[in-house]
């Protein structure tokens, strides 16, 4: 792994280029397995200066492509028996996390939800009445999820215009903007794909619950539609692992000798 010290960068770094990895793995729980192992390994460190965990150090991927053949095999990470280790997610998390993903139910703290892009997309607009600022929420009604299945359905799978946006330009003034941007798909083989892009994935405590969530809305897309549900490649060039969680990776995969400074 490579410590950015900041502006005191060691010329090795320096003359480092960016090492994109790929990963092409059986189902989630290895993908999830083999990701935090890599990671271990060729991760670069770095202190945050903005976003989740200011002021703490990431271990991250420069970018990275994972290739899923089976993800409906083994959806959630297996701990190993007798394993002290806390479980990432569960089946009933899993299946709670459906409904976030495929309704538009929001709390008033949320600026949004990836249910609410997908199925119900709003723009919000600031108007000022009376010296007072207002915002007003626009809805595109638009649900990305049934449009993209109507399309396969009515016109055929010769395409490459089914893809579902979770990101917005004016995401980029939001605290914490989504993490989820891009559900590109295709339907080829007979079976229905996923092409996902994070901008930013927590691969301890995000990556399995959001892969585990998508594969079951690829599954129901897949039953609108009338193929089989088949693989996922995602991308990313922020899969990180924050620091509380290096020692638990490091006995997941087995590597406690190996030093991360």
């Amino acid at each position: 792994m490579y410590l950015d010290k900041g502006k005191k960068m060691s010329e090795e770094t320096k003359k480092r280029g960016l090492k994109p990895v790929y990963i092409e793995a059986f189902d989630l729980d290895d993908a999830w397995f083999q990701c935090l192992s890599k990671i271990l390994e060729e991760g670069y460190v770095y202190k945050i200066d903005r976003g989740s965990y200011a002021g703490q150090r990431r271990l991250e991927f420069d970018f990275i492509t994972l290739h899923v053949k089976n993800p409906a095999h083994q959806i959630i990470p297996v701990m190993p028996e007798g394993s002290s280790i806390p479980a990432p997610t569960s089946m009933e998390y899993i299946n709670q996390y459906l409904q976030y993903l495929l309704t538009s139910t929001k709390t008033e703290t949320e600026d949004y939800t990836y249910g609410e892009r997908l199925v119900d997309p709003k723009v919000k607009i600031e108007t000022e009445i009376d010296g007072k600022k207002m915002i007003k929420e626009m809805p595109l009604k638009c649900n990305q999820v049934e449009e993209v299945i109507k399309i396969y359905k009515k016109d055929g799978f010769g395409t490459n215009q089914a893809i579902m946006e979770i990101g917005m330009p004016s995401d980029l003034k939001l605290t914490d903007p989504p993490c989820l941007r891009l559900i590109d798909t295709r339907v080829r083989y007979g079976k229905l794909h996923f092409f996902l892009y994070f901008r930013s994935w927590d691969l301890w405590g995000g990556f399995p619950s959001n892969l585990g969530g998508l594969e079951l809305v690829k599954q129901y897309m897949a039953a609108e539609i009338g193929v089989g549900s088949g693989e996922i490649v995602a991308c990313s060039k922020g899969l990180h692992l924050y620091e509380y969680a290096w020692d638990l990776a490091k006995q997941r995969t087995r590597k406690l000798d190996l030093d991360i400074k």
